[in-house]
This record gives C-alpha cells, structure tokens and sequence, in this order.
C-alpha cells in the first residue's frame, strides 16, 4: 500500500513538473501562428462585401479563406473598409494584403508587392446597339466596323487595356479618345444615340445595370448588346515587407486551381469560371 503511495505521489511530482513543460510548448506552438489582417472592400459584389449579417462574403474573400485553410502558420483576419483606407492602410502595414478586385497598375507596382498568381479576374467587353450584332462579334470586327469608342480616362486601366489591343493591331486600331472624368454616366445612351458605336465596360456592370430587371438601364435591354473581350486579372496587394507571406499564398493558390477549387468558387459566385476569359 505504501508502495502503490509512493508511486503515485511520484507520478504526481512529475506531472506537476512535466505539466509546465507541456503548456510552454503548446503556447510556443500557438504563438507560431501569426494574424494576418487583411482589408477588402465591403460593396464590390460579387468580389468583396459584407453580407447580411456584416460578415465578410464574396469571390476573393472566398479564395482568400481557402488560402488561409491551407497555411496553419498564418492566421486571416477580415476588415471591410472603404477603398482609401485600404490602399493606405495596406501601404503603411496597418494590413498586410488588401484585396478589392485590383488590377495591376504601374503605381501600384511601386506601392505594393504583386504575387505571381492572381485572385480572380474581371470579364470586360464591349456594350453595343442590337441592330449591329451581326457585324459586331469581338473587339476586331469592332475595329473594322468603325472603331468609335466612347472615351476613356487614361487614368483607368480600361484606358490601358485598349492602348495594348491597338499595339498588337496597328492596321486595326480603335479610336481610344482620353475622357476628362473617369466614369460617364450616359454612356449607354450616346450608343443607343449613335454618338459612339460601342462601350467599353465590365461584364458584371452591363449584366447588373442592363440585364437585370431593376438594373437602371433595363428598358434597353432589346437594344443593347455585348460581347466580352477578355478576363482582366485581380490582384490582392501585400504590404511590401510581405515576402514570405505573398510566396505562401502563391504556393497555395497553385494548389487550389489544381483541385478544383478556385473553379468551383467562380461558378459559385460569377455562375461561370472567369478564368476561362484570361488569355495570357
């Protein structure tokens, strides 16, 4: 009976002493795991928002938290906020990736490190009058057509996505007139108007405001048409001290576009895999 007392009074000793041993490794092991907080825009449907509830929702957000399932060493933290505290706070290091469906720009290259992957990608094309659908099939028929654009700001990537399509055409060219304010408003009147043949516009954007039936230009939906031209890749921007963190989401995207993922998410959000449009 003493026996059987000693031994246990023992083992309880050792517990005692081995029981520290166990919680320093286990908070040594947690402290490993680093929060990353990373900023969206909460009314980029269907890329970034905040859903009914006030949580974070959306394509990138979802790609995003299946980047984070993958790296049990990071830890993603949500903050919806508007589209300058992103940039800056991004910038600064107040967040560590910002993410609001962001095409590359040269300025943005010198304020933030660009991955090698993309998160998602923007369909744009052009928004015409039905009457030329006929004649109208892409951006080189277009060309041949008439070419007349309505302006674009040179400020804008759209600006710069034309300026590419008249490089690789120089005997094909669209007529790519600067515009002094970067978003017109009538834009889908001066086509139905004949001012100009064709806008150059998002896929989503026609869809939403064209298309859907409350969309604010639904009563032309029989005079309009569009085709796409091509997927615009998406960006998330990561402060420029993030090295180590923008290579693992790169390795982690890889994996997801190889298991399906990335394409289930797309059709799920975008009801097609905008991937399909990216060319190079």
């Amino acid at each position: 009976m003493k026996r059987e007392l000693k031994i246990s009074l023992a083992a309880a000793f050792a517990l005692l002493v081995i029981s520290p041993c166990f919680a320093k490794s286990a908070k040594a092991k947690k402290s490993k795991v680093r929060t990353i907080n990373v900023a969206h825009t909460v009314t980029n449907v269907p890329y970034d928002f905040l859903d009914e509830k006030g949580n974070a929702d959306g394509f990138e957000i979802a790609v995003l938290k299946a980047v984070d399932e993958l790296l049990p060493e990071y830890e993603f933290k949500f903050h919806g906020v508007s589209d300058e505290e992103l940039l800056i706070g991004t910038e600064s290091g107040k967040y560590q990736v910002g993410t609001k469906g962001a095409w590359i720009t040269e300025e943005r290259k010198k304020k933030f490190l660009i991955p090698n992957n993309p998160l998602a990608a923007s369909v744009i094309g052009i928004a015409f009058r039905a009457e030329n659908a006929d004649q109208i099939k892409d951006l080189e028929s277009f060309a041949k057509f008439s070419g007349k654009l309505i302006p674009i700001s040179p400020q804008s990537a759209q600006f710069s996505v034309i300026q590419e399509f008249n490089e690789k055409h120089p005997s094909n060219q669209i007529k790519l007139v600067p515009s002094d304010v970067f978003d017109i408003a009538d834009s889908y009147l001066w086509v139905l108007e004949g001012r100009y043949d064709a806008y150059f516009v998002l896929k989503l954007s026609f869809e939403k405001n064209v298309l859907k039936e409350t969309g604010p230009y639904h009563q032309f939906a029989d005079k309009l048409a569009y085709v796409p031209y091509k997927g615009i890749p998406t960006w998330p921007l990561f402060n420029k001290e993030e090295v180590e963190l923008a290579a693992a989401y790169d390795k982690a995207v890889q994996t997801l576009k190889e298991n399906g993922t990335i394409s289930k998410l797309s059709q799920k959000y975008f009801g097609e895999d905008v991937f399909n449009f990216v060319t190079d």
